[in-house]
């Protein structure tokens, strides 16, 4: 008798909305920055920012609610055209990264001694950050860290349409990305690690089509209670991989700063099962508290237009 395969979980609510949106701005961004190049593209912005702001009345509600907890004060309309704003700026520099247009920008760079020494190790380590400025800002970071390689590990439907966008957009770019939740997908990280990889992944949002596997912890963030997975922690800690935090902090024209900060080294785990629980539980409320100070640092640089916090 034949059997009926269980149905794949569905797509979480971010994934659908503010994904695709990306995506459509992506589109736009990336032809008026090639045709008509960066100081023009910006002038855009604030049209694109005004419309966004007039008419996407989910992400600005949900933008009001993040801005009044980071700020602690409600959010005015100025504080919300500023964190559109932001985000467009963001989408429109992801064309000049993966073009390999770094001159166009004013980057800092700091690192600690963890990050010089992983990639010396050629071990590979895992590369944590958030929707939280730009990721895609990784890539002036092969300056200052000759023989970087990395490969994103992303939901699959925005692996697939954004990859392609910016490859249409720039031909020479290459990123190698694994999918978030097919078969060998853990066996390809690890052999990416094994090669020496930087395996990066972004820790800041929960899929509900996890909790079977992970269950979610609730730590506080900004004051209320969201859920946090501690899938990666488990998966580099089972690898015995070094932890480390990245943040590409957009600071308004064209001034970006990056920074690498270890969080944890599960090079060395203990062999209590107990202490190793503790460990990823410490190392888990570790990234959200330097989640948080990065969000009260740079409040227009968190990139959640959704119901976070799971009020509604």
């Amino acid at each position: 008798m034949a059997t009926t395969a269980p149905p794949k979980p569905a797509a979480p609510a971010w994934a659908a909305r503010r994904e695709r949106g990306s995506l459509l701005a992506l589109r736009f961004m990336a032809w008026v920055a090639v045709t008509l190049g960066r100081p023009v593209a910006r002038l855009l912005l604030h049209p694109i920012t005004l419309y966004f702001l007039l008419f996407a009345a989910a992400p600005r509600r949900h933008s009001a609610r993040y801005l009044g907890r980071v700020l602690g004060r409600p959010a005015t309309w100025r504080d919300q055209y500023r964190h559109f704003h932001t985000f467009a700026s963001t989408v429109l520099d992801r064309v000049y990264f993966v073009r390999g247009q770094l001159d166009r920008f004013d980057i800092t760079m700091k690192g600690d001694a963890g990050c010089d020494d992983t990639l010396a190790s050629g071990q590979g380590g895992f590369l944590v950050g958030a929707h939280l400025g730009s990721f895609e800002s990784l890539h002036a970071a092969g300056k200052s860290f000759p023989g970087m390689r990395v490969t994103m590990v992303m939901y699959p439907d925005n692996a697939r349409k954004i990859h392609g966008v910016l490859q249409a957009m720039a031909p020479d770019f290459k990123l190698a990305v694994i999918a978030i939740g097919n078969a060998g997908s853990t066996l390809a990280i690890r052999d990416a690690l094994d090669a020496g990889h930087l395996v990066g992944l972004l820790g800041d949002r929960y899929l509900q089509a996890d909790s079977a596997r992970s269950p979610g912890i609730e730590i506080n963030f900004l004051g209320v209670p969201a859920l946090f997975s501690d899938g990666p922690l488990r998966l580099a800690l089972l690898l015995k991989r070094r932890v480390i935090f990245m943040v590409g902090l957009f600071l308004g024209g064209r001034r970006y700063d990056v920074r690498f900060e270890t969080l944890a080294d599960f090079r060395q785990p203990p062999t209590d099962p107990a202490a190793r629980e503790a460990l990823i539980r410490q190392t888990l409320h570790a990234y959200v508290a330097r989640l948080e100070a990065l969000c009260k640092e740079a409040p227009d640089n968190w990139f959640n237009f959704y119901d976070y916090w799971r009020e509604e």
